[in-house]
């Protein structure tokens, strides 16, 4: 897994961002292109923002139990998996907006380094090591560039 902290990666993974264009679509799956780049800010804006509430006690439980380690371990999202109502974008989007908005938490991601995310609080799993944040970043963002063939 490559990691969303090595400048290398990120870098190739901004490359990759800018392949997308507008009229970009999907291999697979129901999100157009603009809404693919909100859907992907929403992990960043949980993990910098206090824009989403966190979870009750007992959801919180479930997603640590359930969801975490398919979310933070190593093997690849199935395409056309379910996902969080909180991660669902059905309106319309600005490309440009969202595309800008998506590079800037990248380089944010990595200029602060592992060690700021070593134990960081998530949203909806609690303390995670700076390895799951990086998994729980990078895998997310493949997974979407790769639904849209970049």
């Amino acid at each position: 897994m490559k990691s969303s902290f090595d400048l290398n990666h990120t870098d190739e993974a901004i490359a990759r961002i800018h392949q997308l264009t507008p009229t970009t679509t999907p291999q697979w799956g129901k999100m157009n292109v603009a809404q693919m780049l909100a859907h992907l800010n929403v992990a960043y804006d949980m993990a910098y923002t206090d824009k989403y509430p966190s979870p009750n006690f007992l959801v919180r439980w479930m997603l640590t139990r359930f969801v975490k380690p398919a979310v933070v371990g190593p093997k690849p999202y199935a395409k056309n998996i379910r996902t969080a109502p909180a991660f669902l974008v059905a309106s319309d989007q600005d490309f440009e907006k969202e595309k800008k908005k998506l590079i800037d938490y990248i380089k944010q991601t990595q200029s602060l380094g592992a060690a700021h995310f070593e134990q960081k609080e998530s949203n909806s799993f609690g303390k995670l090591t700076a390895g799951e944040w990086s998994t729980l970043f990078y895998k997310h963002l493949d997974h979407h560039l790769t639904q849209f063939d970049v």
